[in-house]
């Protein structure tokens, strides 16, 4: 069952008080609306609702004016993931990362990090360092039935009630610079972005994102002026239950700054 059925499985047995949802956000006290608002527009992100009921990570100083996300604070997303974590980190001297290998047929499993409260306002950069090791078979987020990625980097932002995701992958043969995956609803805005696709395997790439910049162009028509809400974490995704293929990446460097 992919992330998104079982999420909608949930809010359902949420809106009879049953099942992991309910029990959850009763812990924060947004149950019943919840349960109501995922039932009158579909699903609402289950990556983002993690990121609600889940405590901050730790974040620590890089550069100066930068504040980096170190890869051991990233955490299992319990209620978009399978019982198999397939990540773990590689202690390297030089730049320590976060190396994930999936084998079908396992479940797909997500990591995230919660920015600390005072570190979401000042959020205006965000860095990594990915490389991709295998590449899923034919996998493009941008094609049904293909929605698998060597690596996927969510970057996500929160205001009021309503979640924005932006997906940033590198994909085994989508075009480079695509957008797709475009979801609408009262909880959730979302698209995915093609940063990398194909090769070099095994070569690291250095990714800068202006995050004003990216949200306003994705989610307030490009309007230079539009408020932008708080920067809430970043996920990361290595996939190939789609293709039935073997995926791995490597996630390094991730860092915030002004």
């Amino acid at each position: 069952m992919n992330p998104l059925t079982r999420f909608a499985v949930r809010a359902r047995q949420a809106l009879r008080g049953e099942g992991p949802l309910a029990r959850g956000a009763a812990l924060v006290g947004v149950a019943a609306p919840l349960a109501r608002g995922a039932a009158l527009v579909g699903v609402v992100a289950p990556f983002a609702l993690a990121l609600a009921l889940s405590p901050p990570a730790r974040a620590e100083g890089g550069a100066p004016g930068a504040t980096a996300l170190d890869v051991r604070g990233f955490r299992v997303v319990k209620r978009d993931s399978g019982p198999v974590n397939y990540y773990r980190v590689v202690e390297d001297p030089t730049l320590p990362f976060l190396r994930a290998e999936y084998r079908p047929p396992l479940a797909t499993t997500v990591l995230g990090f919660q920015l600390p409260e005072a570190e979401r306002a000042r959020a205006r950069h965000l860095k990594w360092s990915w490389r991709a090791v295998t590449l899923p078979k034919n996998g493009n987020e941008c094609a049904k039935g293909a929605e698998d990625a060597a690596a996927t980097v969510y970057a996500t932002w929160k205001r009021g009630l309503r979640w924005y995701t932006l997906k940033y992958q590198w994909s085994a043969s989508g075009t480079k610079g695509a957008v797709c995956g475009r979801k609408r609803n009262p909880f959730l805005a979302q698209e995915t972005v093609i940063l990398e696709s194909g090769g070099p395997l095994n070569t690291w790439r250095h990714e800068s994102i202006d995050l004003e910049a990216e949200f306003r162009k994705h989610f307030e028509g490009g309007d230079p002026n539009a408020e932008v809400p708080p920067f809430v974490g970043v996920g990361i995704l290595t996939d190939g239950d789609q293709t039935a293929s073997e995926s791995a990446a490597d996630y390094a460097g991730f860092s915030i700054s002004p």
